[in-house]
């Protein structure tokens, strides 16, 4: 029996008392891949990124471990209500428009103290002055570089557009202008380089593809690594005392956590280890998540039709933004029909060994985007369900 086919024998049985669709995790693999995060951090912290996990017990079990300090939060809602769950230490990621959290979070002394937010242009200081609503809380800062390599004078550009600061002269003045202004305070630098974290360098049968992104990246490495510290530096001679500078994600952590100037590195999306992190040469993490749907029909022979599927990723579209049918192995779409929003048809030779009531394991593409889909996980260990959590989902939360 090969490993996959082990692990679908032990979640059928660890499931077996419950009525699919449903999702798991695995919590030895869970685990395996934060210890693994931990080794390749090089005694750097490790902040989680809900986003990926979305899940406040298993927020709750990776932050107890050693290793990990902090979450990095996806949205001003969610950084409060975490704050106010017991989490002291709260970085959101992305700036927000959102003007009732402003308000609470500015009134608020212990929410002000636990949640940084993110800046990277004057005029969002002046959104949240204008929601305080009379909070006199003194807001703490996070301003974040843009990571993007840009060749040829600019006119080519590699990475994702987010913040408009990419040489260390305008971070400085945004960090110059944070500080001239009353009621806030950096506190520390934020560098996401999605481009080398989140893209994979080992694409399955297209070799040239592949070694012109392990190119591109050790390029990005190089410049960035340099930029970065110069940053770094210039935001010193205004803010001397910086707590934190946050950089890097999964595919990256090792790297950016070689950088002097990087105090911590982000991860979230490796402790699940989705589809999309098949593909790097930096490390193998083990899946963790998974769903499974029921088979309703068998429409003929190699074919099955299982309920529920069309559960695509955010991203350019595309067909590595479907979930991907892994257990029993050899199973794939209609490419007629895809993941369907109620029914999806799978084709393969395993499917004439399928019984309805069956079930077909999935991994989803992405990370904590499965958590949209189910308001509970099921935590397995060996072949035994131990305990079942909810979702951010699951809570009432659906913050996006």
């Amino acid at each position: 029996m090969t490993a996959r086919a082990s692990d679908r024998a032990r979640y059928d049985r660890a499931t077996a008392h419950l009525d699919a669709p449903l999702a798991i995790v695995d919590l030895d693999a869970f685990d395996a891949n934060a210890d693994d995060l931990v080794r390749r951090a090089g005694g750097k912290p490790v902040r989680v990124a809900s986003k990926s996990v979305r899940c406040r017990a298993l927020l709750e079990r990776v932050l107890a471990r050693e290793g990990f300090a902090g979450v990095m939060s996806f949205t001003l809602a969610e950084s409060l209500w975490l704050a106010r769950s017991g989490c002291d230490d709260v970085l959101l990621a992305y700036p927000s428009a959102d003007r009732a959290g402003y308000a609470e979070l500015a009134a608020d002394p212990k929410l002000a103290a636990a949640v940084t937010v993110m800046v990277d242009d004057p005029a969002q200081l002046d959104l949240i002055d204008a929601a305080r609503a009379g909070g006199g809380e003194v807001v703490r800062v996070c301003l974040e570089l843009d990571t993007s390599l840009r060749l040829f004078g600019g006119r080519v550009r590699v990475g994702a557009r987010r913040s408009p600061l990419h040489s260390p002269a305008e971070v400085a003045e945004v960090a110059r202008a944070v500080a001239r202004r009353p009621g806030f305070r950096v506190v520390g630098l934020m560098a996401y380089e999605g481009h080398v974290a989140g893209v994979g360098d080992a694409v399955a049968g297209k070799p040239l593809r592949s070694r012109a992104v392990r190119l591109m990246q050790a390029a990005a490495r190089r410049e960035l690594a340099e930029r970065r510290a110069a940053v770094v530096r210039a935001v010193r001679e205004v803010v001397p005392d910086l707590e934190f500078v946050n950089g890097g994600g999964t595919g990256s952590v090792q790297h950016t956590a070689g950088e002097d100037a990087v105090t911590e590195v982000a991860a979230g999306s490796g402790l699940y280890v989705p589809r999309l992190f098949d593909n790097y040469t930096s490390f193998t993490g083990r899946p963790a998540a998974l769903f499974a749907l029921p088979v309703v029909r068998r429409p003929g022979v190699g074919a099955v039709t299982v309920l529920g599927g069309g559960y695509p990723a955010s991203g350019a579209p595309g067909a590595d933004r479907l979930p991907v049918p892994y257990l029993p192995e050899g199973l794939r779409y209609d490419p007629q029909e895809g993941a369907g929003e109620v029914q999806t048809p799978l084709l393969g030779s395993p499917a004439d060994d399928l019984l309805i009531g069956d079930r077909v394991w999935f991994r989803h593409a992405k990370a904590g985007e499965l958590c949209e889909r189910f308001d509970a996980l099921h935590l397995v260990e060996g072949d035994s369900v131990t305990d079942t959590v909810p979702t951010y989902r699951g809570e009432g939360m659906t913050f996006l």
